[in-house]
């Protein structure tokens, strides 16, 4: 009767939550921008703000950049080469996602702790650190052999 009464309660207080947002100036808050370019100026911005805050950001952007151009001068098939790209792309996109999700998870707290919090943060990082780890092996697949191979090894 408790838990039922307790379920009964949280729908109550979603439902005023709901209410809250249709009846608020918030309820366009979803309409980021009017245009286009617009939209491609804030990504810019999230870029930008990831570069210049987030350490591993640039450590993978400088790695993927190295990579890159290894398998280029390798002279990669264009296959290989639109692996590697998807694949350096995926990482830089695990680690715009893990720096969203901390921002939110700090929003949400700000300093104090809580165990979820924890989880939320340590999953995302965990993402980052296995697509790292498969991109390291997608790398060692597809470069070392042209690598080996230009050395005479």
């Amino acid at each position: 009767m408790i838990r039922l009464h307790s379920q009964k309660k949280n729908v109550e207080e979603v439902l005023e939550l709901g209410d809250h947002i249709n009846n608020s100036s918030r309820r366009n808050s979803w309409k980021t921008s009017k245009d286009l370019p617009s939209s491609f100026q804030y990504a810019a911005k999230g870029i930008g703000y990831a570069f210049k805050s987030q350490r591993n950001f640039r450590i993978h952007t400088f790695i993927g950049v190295l990579v890159a151009s290894l398998a280029i001068w390798l002279d990669l098939p264009l296959l290989q080469l639109a692996i590697i790209a998807n694949t350096i792309g995926a990482i830089l996109i695990l680690e715009l996602i893990n720096t969203s999700i901390e921002a939110v998870v700090d929003l949400s707290i700000g300093r104090r702790f809580h165990p979820l919090a924890r989880i939320a943060k340590d999953c995302a990082a965990a993402s980052v650190l296995i697509g790292s780890m498969i991109a390291l092996i997608i790398a060692i697949l597809l470069i070392m052999p042209s690598l080996l191979e230009k050395f005479g090894a």
